[in-house]
């Protein structure tokens, strides 16, 4: 069954909110000492890039809206793929940098097709 590209946007808006939540007022020093905590964070990235894939390969046209596509599906493949080469600064410089535009324009994105309260 295909599912509707929504979801995938859906998929990336709760991955980025729970990541916000996961190191709203945490120090980049504790993030780094933290393994459960930089687990969770990468989970969430890789369902990130995981749901932008799909989305790309499902809806061209809306996945290429998704600012830095490119990116954050090769940054995907690294977590998953290439983890020797994965530092805490890089992933701590990624969700301060690029989340807040991510999270705001596929929430955006969301509400321009009206489906901003999907499930």
């Amino acid at each position: 069954m295909r599912r509707d590209p929504a979801s995938f946007l859906w998929d990336m808006q709760q991955a980025c909110a729970a990541i916000r939540g996961f190191v709203e007022g945490v120090a980049p020093e504790r993030y780094a000492a933290d393994l459960l905590l930089r687990s969770a964070v990468e989970r969430q990235l890789q369902n990130i890039g995981e749901a932008l894939s799909q989305l790309s390969r499902l809806d061209p046209v809306l996945g290429a809206r998704v600012p830095r596509q490119r990116q954050l599906i090769g940054f995907r493949n690294v977590l998953v793929h290439g983890y020797a080469g994965l530092n805490s600064a890089e992933v701590w410089r990624v969700l301060h940098e690029n989340l807040p535009e991510l999270h705001q324009a596929v929430t955006g994105l969301l509400e321009e097709i009206g489906r901003s309260d999907f499930e």
